[in-house]
């Protein structure tokens, strides 16, 4: 199949739904490699609308910015999950779009999420599906049911949509909390997760092309506070191999059976109990670049918005090589309201870069938001070094200049 793709050169322009810091990181590439952008998004300060050729401010569902971007465009991506799947498939119908509409909207409901994973026979932690009242009660009536119901308990009950970043979700340890938590979240879909005994979380990031032809970056393991991921490291070892290769090998199958094209996260967690020791579970799929494969930017030849490019514009994919081990720190708005050490407060006060940049192997990227505000994402550091150990004690250098907290 892949004789009978056209490519599309540089020249030609690309188009984002979504002006966030990723259409930003996406837009620079492309731009790199000779294609003109276009973003589409309603806020007129987006950093990705500010960097772009043209910047359709409008809502994404809105017929004649839909129309107009149609217009000047040759292929169209996503930023993010939650921009509406009928604007992708509306533009579908008269160009290039990728990921598909149906794609994204796997991704955009918990339930058919957990539902696809099962059908790809990748593991998933036990789990329910509360989509009424009805649901519900069932799951909670002291029947047969109740077994299935204290089976799940203590567990995390997570909206079904426009869940990220640890919003829409409350942990549950008992009947009347699981009762209350949904009415606490407004009785809307939800799926109810057990919990299970963490070891570890990681990522895997593939691009899938339109040829079916696929490559991936290096598994990502991560280190997320408060639902935010706050650390990624990346370097032969990071993980066993073993397990490595149990995960790419499950991206691989989940972005297979979407009949992706793209760039797809896939986040897992990895087990920590004696029975299942290093065993993985998939968590939730990003059907986008994400903050984990940020660090390809500086430590890889080809890096995740690079891969987003290719995909979208049909170019050859060819595997990404990791040249140096990494560390990537997130950069929320909090660390402009705290001095190195201090407890956060009311002054907003630049963080101090030059000592950061001081420092060696270490890349800030910054996402032109104009306002810093506690839990927003900023912007975030890569620190590449030619041993793990370097790039570590480096990263943890940075964070205490920064004031994040040791990992």
């Amino acid at each position: 199949m892949s004789d009978v793709l056209k490519p599309l050169l540089p020249g030609s322009t690309l188009g984002v739904l979504g002006g966030g810091q990723l259409g930003r990181m996406w837009a620079h590439t492309a731009q790199r490699m000779g294609f003109l952008t276009a973003v589409l998004d309603p806020d007129a300060q987006s950093p990705a609308g500010l960097v772009s050729h043209r910047h359709i401010h409008t809502d994404y569902l809105n017929p004649a910015g839909l129309k107009q971007l149609a217009a000047v465009c040759q292929a169209v991506t996503t930023e993010f999950e939650n921009v509406p799947a009928g604007a992708l498939a509306q533009l579908a119908a008269t160009l290039s779009v990728s990921p598909a509409a149906s794609a994204v909207a796997v991704a955009q409901d918990r339930a058919r999420e957990k539902a696809h994973f099962v059908n790809c026979g990748v593991p998933v932690a036990p789990h329910a599906v509360i989509d009424t009242p009805a649901q519900l009660a069932d799951l909670l009536a002291v029947t047969a049911n109740a077994a299935q119901a204290d089976t799940l308990l203590p567990g995390i009950l997570k909206t079904s949509r426009m869940g990220y970043d640890g919003k829409g979700q409350l942990r549950v340890a008992t009947r009347d909390e699981l009762n209350a938590g949904w009415a606490k979240l407004g009785q809307v879909p939800c799926v109810l997760e057990k919990m299970l005994p963490l070891a570890s979380e990681c990522s895997v990031i593939v691009a899938r092309g339109r040829d079916g032809a696929m490559v991936n970056l290096p598994v990502q393991r991560n280190l997320h506070r408060d639902g935010i991921l706050a650390v990624t490291e990346v370097f032969a070892g990071n993980v066993p191999e073993a397990l490595a290769q149990q995960a790419i090998t499950a991206a691989k199958a989940v972005a297979q059976a979407l009949s992706y094209v793209g760039v797809l996260c896939v986040e897992f967690f990895v087990l920590a109990n004696s029975a299942q020791e290093g065993q993985l579970v998939v968590n939730e799929i990003a059907p986008r670049p994400h903050n984990s494969g940020h660090y390809s930017q500086d430590a890889c030849d080809v890096s995740q918005f690079e891969l987003q490019v290719r995909t979208m514009a049909d170019l050859p994919l060819t595997q990404p090589r990791q040249h140096s081990p990494a560390f990537m720190l997130n950069l929320l708005g909090d660390l402009w309201f705290k001095q190195s050490g201090s407890e956060p407060n009311s002054l907003q006060t630049e963080p101090a870069w030059h000592q950061v940049l001081a420092l060696p192997g270490t890349h800030l990227h910054l996402y032109g938001k104009r306002e810093a505000r506690m839990g927003r994402k900023m912007g975030h550091l890569n620190i590449t070094a030619a041993t793990p150990e370097a790039a570590r004690a480096v990263a943890l250098q940075a964070a205490a200049i920064l004031g994040i907290a040791p990992f």
